[in-house]
């Protein structure tokens, strides 16, 4: 592999996907957790909801790499976040 090919030259927008959209995405998923684990301790709720957003994050951040270009890895964080976030409203929470 030749030296300029060892860079992608899509980083910059693969890394800003990643942390954008996917601290979006762990955001929701926190929230869709505590939402369907309603029957938890509070206590207990709010530490798992918390303590899940940086897995989440990270798992996103470091996935975003995988795609083939900075497009595609915000088109599939972007469309993960609207599955995440639409969730609540169809079934009447918001």
């Amino acid at each position: 592999m030749s030296a300029s090919r060892a860079v992608d030259r899509n980083w910059l927008a693969k890394t800003l996907a990643g942390i954008l959209a996917g601290f979006t995405l762990a955001i929701g998923c926190s929230g869709l957790f505590v939402w369907l684990a309603a029957d938890l301790p509070l206590p207990v709720r709010g530490q798992l909801a918390m303590w899940m957003v940086a897995p989440i994050w990270m798992g996103a951040l470091s996935g975003v790499y995988f795609f083939r270009s900075g497009m595609h890895a915000w088109g599939w964080l972007l469309v993960a976040n609207l599955l995440v976030f639409s969730i609540p409203p169809l079934f009447g929470l918001f």
